[in-house]
């Protein structure tokens, strides 16, 4: 990040901005007819509020740059809201970390610094790539013990040979909103404190937008991971009779985003 991408980022953030109102997700029943629930699943790690987001299995290690938005320092909870589709199966819609309890009333999207904002419009957004079906939220200071854990396992496929009992056990402990394989897990990283929340990424694999909230006096109050726009799902342009529920069928960049 330099002052001209600075100054490019200061003409079009506006632009760059949810037009949903992604907290609705949390407080509403349901949207457009599609029934709505939350799980809480614990908080997240933040020592430096320097965030990261990224498909946990694919991209996370110590070489990832954070936003470059200063969130706060601590232990924020982490909600899900899961949409329960007779057509899709229950589906995770939006994650939340909550920083305080103001309503947010505007969602900018999380950059790290080095996107191409030249010719951006008002669909465009830039989001983090999902390979493996999961998404995570973690701190740029955790990042090198989660390398150091990563070398020291031995393991062929962290997955198979590591997460996988992890996700199955807390199915068993946590059976709502989950398939029997798990579909969210807050991993503790061995010989640390720190938590990292791993969920599944609505339709799978794809591209995926995140947005801090701010409220009314401008202080940052949320962090947003968008999977699911329902509105956009149900409407002509998302298509809906492509939709079987089976995510290994979405191709990438789903329409249900944004």
């Amino acid at each position: 990040m330099n002052e001209n991408w600075m100054q490019k980022y200061e003409e079009v953030k506006d632009i760059l901005v949810c037009p949903t109102d992604l907290e609705s997700y949390f407080t509403l029943n349901e949207i457009e007819g599609q029934p709505l629930e939350t799980i809480e699943i614990g908080s997240v790690s933040l020592p430096s509020g320097k965030i990261v987001v990224r498909d946990p299995l694919v991209s996370l290690d110590n070489h990832q740059s954070p936003y470059f938005i200063q969130a706060p320092k601590g232990n924020f909870p982490v909600t899900i809201s899961v949409v329960k589709s007779e057509d899709w199966g229950d589906r995770y819609a939006v994650v939340k970390v909550e920083f305080t309890k103001e309503k947010p009333v505007i969602y900018s999207e999380a950059l790290i610094g080095i996107e191409e904002l030249e010719g951006v419009t008002e669909d465009d957004y830039f989001g983090f790539g999902v390979d493996a079906g999961l998404g995570c939220i973690t701190d740029k200071e955790v990042l090198p013990f989660v390398d150091q854990f990563v070398e020291e396992s031995n393991v062929d496929n962290m997955y198979d040979d590591y997460f996988a009992e992890l996700f199955a056990q807390n199915y068993k402990e946590n059976p709502s909103n989950q398939r029997e394989a798990g579909d969210w897990i807050n991993w503790k990283v061995p010989n640390t404190e720190f938590q990292i929340p791993m969920f599944a990424s609505g339709f799978g694999d794809g591209t995926y937008p995140v947005y801090f909230a701010y409220d009314a006096n401008d202080n940052i109050c949320g962090l947003y991971i968008q999977f699911i726009d329902i509105e956009l799902a149900l409407s002509e342009e998302g298509d809906e009779d492509d939709v079987d529920g089976n995510e290994e069928d979405q191709p990438e960049n789903f329409i249900f985003l944004r």
